[in-house]
């Protein structure tokens, strides 16, 4: 008899919507909207804007495989396509609150394009959604040869003003982290996330190079 009292019970709460943690209100109208963290809603009663999802998934809001491979095209199309659709300029004559969110999801969009187009950030991206702790400088994980490899590197752009030669240590930078990258993309299609750990690691080192050529290059 009881039995049977809690299964009707169960059956009405879950058909008055009981017991369920409530979905996402329209903070215009209060039309209930599906949750979602993937591209920007907008209310399909009132078509206010809503505001981003709190840690949304930046492969999702670029409508990307989650993979450290990329199709840069696409991903321009769609930042372009997401751009057009949130730009504040739209918004100027919306209520204060959308001007807002609009600002919001212009910055997030931003990001999410530059993290998922440069390697590096993209494959810490991966990653971070992974759970893996990036390599720290601290951890010492790059083997010696390599160490000393950038050490001179270091050296010789920090001692060098001739252009020719400065021009040498760009190419082979570019060349390194070319190589850095194939590398990563098989790690990453294996799933060795620890071998792309280490990778992620050294591309650090280079990409650290890289902004001291660009500081060394700056007219002064």
């Amino acid at each position: 008899m009881r039995a049977a009292l809690r299964a009707r019970l169960g059956w009405a709460l879950r058909g008055a919507g009981l017991g369920r943690a409530p979905g996402p209100l329209c903070w215009s109208c209060g039309t209930a909207l599906p949750a979602t963290d993937g591209p920007p809603r907008f209310c399909p009663a009132c078509r206010a804007l809503q505001p981003p999802a709190p840690r949304p998934d930046l492969f999702r809001l670029m409508d990307c495989d989650r993979s450290f491979r990329i199709d840069a095209r696409q991903l321009q199309r769609r930042f372009r396509s997401l751009q057009r659709a949130v730009h504040p300029d739209r918004f100027g004559q919306r209520p204060p609150k959308e001007q807002y969110y609009s600002e919001q999801h212009s910055s997030l969009i931003n990001k999410a394009y530059q993290t998922l187009l440069n390697p590096l950030s993209r494959g810490l991206y991966l990653l971070e959604l992974s759970g893996v702790e990036p390599a720290q400088e601290t951890d010492c994980d790059a083997d010696s040869a390599f160490l000393m490899e950038i050490m001179e590197i270091n050296e010789k752009l920090a001692e060098s003003k001739n252009e020719n030669i400065i021009e040498e240590i760009e190419t082979l930078i570019k060349v390194k982290q070319e190589e850095l990258t194939r590398e990563l993309t098989a790690a990453f299609d294996r799933d060795d996330l620890q071998e792309a750990k280490k990778l992620l690691g050294k591309m650090k080192y280079f990409a650290n190079l890289e902004d001291k050529l660009k500081t060394k290059k700056i007219p002064s």
